[in-house]
């Protein structure tokens, strides 16, 4: 097959893989289930679709149709060739403002989408939990819902129409549009479709075995319901939910919806039972509410450690079993005010024991913790997790309550103890059973439970599907459901349109047993996994890797804002994504037999764009820390495969620097000669165009041992003391120099020990032997030294950090080492703080009018918080402070440097970062708290980066 399927390559303008990795990393979505593919193709035109679809005819393959990847049923896994539109095919094709219409490729982000159109009062309504990574295109597959279903409906009500390639590679438009362009086989199609309807046996068996009207979301197989008693015939309505088997859509014309009200409300009412939750929803529901969103305390429980979700519990009070999360909109504030006593005097009828209210930013917060729920339950510990099968079931909300209590027994009768969250409003839970499928047990009572909620769901006469599709893990059980009349008419559907079977085949009908094709074989050995690095806190390293499900959060778009994941923003390609090198990492941990199991050439290929900057430790929800995984990764694959002379070079940074510093004057000339700097470049394959970073003149050591830099105030309110990284020692002096003097004006005694390195470059380029000598060193020092009274702190972030993560799993003693992170402190969270505590105060600085933007270090967003500089420098009356909303930098230590690399550096820095710079004024001071930072700011705008510190001490009166 790789013969032909190498001729196909060179026939195609875009991109086409047949490798192991490439398979790999599309052998799974966000499902349970996992295929290796054929084949993956990122398709550059229409002409690449319509020549795949040719080849799978000619050679009886399949082609499984694929965006964002973030499907619950197993909809884009299969054995074909999987081709990725979510690259290419993500343009804005036509807008019409009165019409209130927009047509779209399939590959657009919702989010994005709906940022084009804000400015215009439009919005796409249907909002998925996936809203910034999930496409237009996969929306359409899955008659996608999302929270505001109960105000806007779903996808396919506002699909107007749908440019698809059919099974026989021809072009075709379906629409409700009179005297429509049709091809034949198009109009063949709709005449067979009309045909089929017209058997009223069929029609009342659909009457009577579709969910019930009143339910409007719905995925029962194939939309034929959508089609009967219409005064508007349109295939696309049926196309719409068919989950890429029947054809594939290249555009799709979308009816808009004016933007909701700007006033908003959201009352989080608190309930100490689920039973009380949900009696409360058809209440609730009485009013005119825009979201009726549900969190049980499975899913509280999963955000309390959260790097970034526990912040969003702010309103939480007690331990609720339950919260109903409703939201309100009004034109106007006083009709606001009034829909808001009215709701509240509605709770008053139920059990809410708690009614908080929220308004503007702080619903986003609360939002996003609800958008959070399916990668936070993959953070429960262990290989027991809440599986998708049953989550999708949607009934009548006259039947909610009745339903869930069955259910509620039902698991009862499984021991088990469901999840419950999601849309309660539309009658639609995610109820997700904690099974462990790497045992044979427990999938066999995946299918068991499966199969009992099917049979309770057609009792209720609710649909099986709400808004995942059904996919592998539901279509089994569609005949079950719709009886075997409208089964067989569904069959005849997919004959009509994929005679030849090539379009995401085994899904909806003819579906395999659910069970089969799991991610992971059940009853397996588990593999033991060497590692240097402490994982028991996950069970090892590749359970920690396991912990990502599929959700795809690190596909999200630059717009979107956040950090995650800087590769992939630069390059588009999944490859690039944390969930492909987390897929890669399975997949080659678990099947290797090799003796060293990280001794995979694809592993390394996979991780080589990974920038270590912990966006992903922070942001993705299941807290997968790609940047630890990579470390390790670097060292056992060094073990075997040695490093390069670079690498080495980097990684001793500090015993360079220390040789370099005796003869400073002469170094600075060296790489700053043209000449030399470019040999020096050439010889270890730097970037050309980056300049290297000078040395100070003299180090920070020598100046505090010359007692050229006093250390202790007049009178001292406090003792700290000062980590002095090999950063600040040999490169930047001043900054120490600053960071010590205003510690000392503000009243802050500072006390320096000779202490080692952090150890930063060490673990940056897998050197952990090395890496974790220094962390047990530096912590046996610290560990009697720091306290609450007397904290550490540091000024390079990726060096004082390291306290606070690497070290947790490099020491040898946990314990201290976690005790001296709970107060190690960057220096500015530590004046923060202080501020905070009113020991430092505006009065304290001259009251100086400055423009200041500030971009914060990588590890700071993910370890720390940007806000803490925010708030240090906002205490200067008139410092007019902003924070550049900026992911990574792209320089990230030696990444940027190193020449193949250099590209990507700069096109990370020009996403946001460097335009955000180029278009402020000219006096606006841009201050930059991390070393690499201030580097790539220079070479990337040619602006001088100050670190906070001292902008700061300039202010000091």
């Amino acid at each position: 097959m790789l013969e032909p399927l190498e001729k196909l390559k060179l026939n195609l303008t875009g991109e086409f893989f047949t490798d192991e990795l490439v398979k790999a990393i599309y052998a799974t979505d966000a499902s349970v289930y996992r295929k290796l593919p054929l084949a993956v193709s990122y398709p550059a035109n229409i002409q690449d679709i319509q020549k795949i679809i040719q080849f799978c005819i000619q050679h009886k393959l399949s082609i499984i149709p694929r965006a964002a990847g973030t499907s619950l049923a197993g909809q884009c896994v299969g054995e074909g060739i999987v081709v990725d539109i979510s690259k290419n095919f993500t343009k804005i094709l036509d807008f019409n403002k009165e019409a209130k219409t927009v047509t779209v490729e399939p590959g657009i982000i919702r989010d994005d989408l709906n940022r084009f159109l804000e400015p215009y009062g439009l919005f796409f309504g249907p909002n998925t939990s996936t809203s910034n990574r999930c496409t237009i295109g996969g929306m359409v597959g899955n008659n996608s819902s999302g929270t505001t279903s109960i105000k806007y409906g779903v996808t396919r009500d506002k699909v107007l129409g749908l440019e698809c390639i059919l099974s026989d590679a021809s072009q075709v438009h379906f629409s409700a549009e009179k005297n429509q362009d049709k091809n034949s086989i198009g109009k063949k199609i709709e005449q067979e479709i009309r045909g089929l309807l017209g058997n009223s046996n069929l029609q009342t068996a659909i009457q009577e075995n579709f969910p019930k009207p009143e339910i409007h979301r719905r995925n029962t197989g194939y939309a034929l319901d959508q089609l009967l008693n219409r005064t508007e015939f349109n295939i696309a309505k049926l196309l719409c939910g068919s989950e890429g088997t029947l054809a594939f859509t290249t555009a799709i014309t979308l009816q808009l919806d004016n933007l909701p009200p700007e006033n908003s409300a959201m009352v989080a009412a608190h309930f100490s039972s689920i039973s009380d939750c949900l009696n409360a929803v058809k209440i609730a529901m009485s009013q005119d509410l825009f979201s009726c969103e549900m969190m049980d305390k499975t899913i509280l429980d999963c955000t309390k450690e959260n790097l970034k979700y526990k912040e969003n519990r702010f309103f939480i009070e007690d331990d609720p079993e339950a919260i109903l999360m409703l939201e309100i909109r009004a034109d106007v504030q006083a009709d606001l005010s009034i829909q808001l006593e009215e709701l509240l005097a509605k709770l008053k009828q139920t059990k809410a024991y708690a009614t908080p209210i929220l308004y503007g930013e702080n619903i986003n917060f609360a939002v996003e913790l609800r958008k959070a729920g399916l990668g936070l339950l993959a953070n429960l510990k262990g290989d027991k997790k809440a599986v998708a099968c049953i989550e999708d079931t949607a009934v009548a909300l006259d039947d909610l309550s009745n339903y869930i209590a069955e259910f509620t027994q039902l698991m009862k009768n499984y021991n088990q103890k469901a999840v419950y969250y999601a849309h309660a409003g539309a009658g639609e839970l995610h109820l997700r059973p904690i099974l462990n499928l790497k045992k044979s047990g427990d999938v066999q009572l995946f299918k068991q439970i499966t199969a009992d909620v099917a049979k309770l769901v057609k009792k209720y006469q609710g649909a099986f599907s709400g808004e995942h599709g059904d996919g592998r893990v539901r279509g089994a059980f569609l005949k079950d459901l719709v009886g075997d009349e409208v089964y067989t008419a569904f069959k005849e559907v997919k004959t009509i349109f994929d005679p030849n079977n090539i379009f995401n085949p085994g899904k909806i009908v003819d579906a395999l047993p659910m069970e089969t094709d799991l991610r992971y074989e059940p009853d397996r050995k588990e593999p033991e996994i060497p590692t240097v690095m402490n994982f028991s806190d996950s069970n090892g390293i590749l359970r920690a890797v396991e912990r990502c499900n599929g959700s795809g959060d690190c596909r999200k778009s630059v717009e979107a804002g956040g950090a995650m994941c800087p590769s992939y923003r630069a390059t588009k390609i999944e490859k690039d994504t944390t969930r492909a090198r987390a897929n890669a990492l399975r997949e080659f941990l678990t099947t290797s037999e090799k003796k060293n199991p990280y001794n995979h050439s694809e592993l390394k290929e996979v991780l080589d764009l990974c920038i270590s900057c912990k966006a992903c430790k922070n942001e993705c929800p299941s807290n997968v820390d790609m940047a630890t995984y990579k470390a390790e990764f670097e060292y056992q694959y060094a073990k075997e495969n040695g490093t390069s002379l670079r690498t080495q070079l980097f990684a001793h940074n500090q015993q360079l620097n220390e040789f370099n510093s005796l003869f400073p004057e002469i170094y600075n000339f060296l790489i700053s000669n043209n000449f030399f700097s470019g040999l020096l470049k050439s010889w270890l394959e730097i970037a050309p165009k980056r300049s290297l970073p000078e040395l100070s003149t003299s180090t920070l050591r020598k100046k505090i041992k010359s007692k050229k830099i006093n250390l202790k105030p007049e009178k001292a309110r406090k003792s700290v003391y000062l980590f002095i990284d090999e950063f600040t020692n040999y490169s930047e002096t001043e900054i120490g120099e600053d960071a010590i003097q205003l510690l000392v004006k503000l009243g802050y005694e500072v006390k320096i020990v000779k202490h080692p390195e952090s150890g930063r470059s060490y673990i940056s380029k897998g050197f952990l032997k090395q890496a974790k000598k220094y962390a047990n060193e530096n912590v046996e020092l610290f560990y009697p030294l720091i306290s609450e009274e007397t904290p550490l702190i540091g000024i390079e972030p990726s060096a004082i950090l390291s306290f606070k993560d690497e070290y947790l799993r490099l020491a040898n003693s946990p314990e201290k080492a976690q005790q001296l992170a709970k107060n190690t402190y960057l220096i500015e969270e530590f004046i923060a703080r202080e501020i905070g505590n009113g020991n430092i105060s505006s009065a304290d600085f001259k009251a100086e009018k400055t423009k200041i933007k500030i971009h914060a270090h990588c590890h700071q967003k993910a370890l720390s918080n940007t806000t803490f500089t925010f708030d240090m420098l906002n205490v200067v009356k008139n410092f007019q402070v902003t924070i550049i909303p900026s992911g990574c930098c792209g320089m990230a230590g030696s990444f940027g440097y190193e020449k193949e690399h250099y590209e990507i550096s700069m096109k990370i820095g020009n996403q946001t970062l460097f335009p955000a710079i180029k278009k402020s004024e000219s006096n606006t001071i841009i201050a930059a708290n991390g070393t690499s930072c201030r580097h790539q700011i220079k070479d990337g705008t040619n602006r001088e980066a100050i670190h906070p510190v001292s902008i700061l001490l300039s202010a000091v009166k």
